[in-house]
């Protein structure tokens, strides 16, 4: 199998064939359901960005990965890097074998998120209320992750009903809501999605009957679920 090189900005529709070992048909079936990213010269000839091949072979290797072991892939999106780092001691404990990707930003983790095709998708309480909105429309939508689980703060699924209305009061937002996104809001983008699993809530007043230490011990089991529901 051809290696992609850095210099290697686009490639044939041949070139991509050989480098996926699969036909020139199956291609441009990729291309047309929008698997790989490719655009057509002046000539009429396709093109293949490399960068879209290197994750469909990043997304292979992990399908295999998970044909030849018991171990959960989990990706997980994080305001800071400590707070994933914290997650990753915890999950060392466990009974149930995690590997987990982690991404500091939005849209790395939701490019991450396509490209690595994960069992289920944790996303960090201190991500702000409207971007979690944006993250979970975008997971539902997009083909390679809408029937993966996602955990969630349970103060942001008892929140989100008023995040329309702050997101309308704050109009310096960087993040609006478009007509399409508000009328998901209203018909069950969140309460009513079976995907959607809450995990314990970070907030002081729900986190005192349990100790902080142990608040990652109580997501093993919610890991368990979360893939219980994606098998479902």
């Amino acid at each position: 199998m051809k290696a992609i090189t850095p210099e290697m900005e686009y490639l044939s529709t041949r070139q991509s064939a050989k480098i996926l070992q699969v036909s020139l048909g199956t291609v441009q079936k990729m291309v047309e359901l929008g698997e790989l990213i490719a655009w057509k010269t002046r000539g009429g000839h396709r093109r293949i960005l490399a960068s879209s091949l290197e994750q469909q072979l990043q997304r292979r290797k992990r399908a295999m990965r998970q044909k030849t072991t018991q171990n959960c892939v989990a990706m997980g999106i994080f305001r800071r890097s400590e707070n994933g780092q914290e997650l990753l001691e915890s999950i060392a404990d466990w009974q149930l074998k995690v590997d987990m990707e982690m991404a500091v930003d939005s849209l790395e983790g939701l490019m991450k998120a396509v490209s690595i095709a994960p069992d289920l998708i944790f996303l960090d309480a201190l991500i702000p209320p409207v971007e979690q909105v944006h993250l979970i429309h975008y997971l539902s939508k997009n083909k390679d992750t809408q029937r993966i689980p996602i955990l969630v703060d349970e103060g942001f699924i008892k929140l989100h009903p008023g995040v329309v209305a702050l997101a309308d009061e704050n109009s310096g937002s960087n993040h609006p809501f478009s007509e399409s996104i508000q009328k998901e809001l209203e018909n069950g983008l969140i309460e009513q999605n079976p995907l959607i699993i809450g995990y314990p809530a970070t907030n002081p007043e729900s986190a005192e009957s349990w100790p902080y230490g142990s608040r990652h011990e109580l997501l093993e089991p919610l890991f368990l679920e979360a893939l219980a529901r994606k098998c479902a």
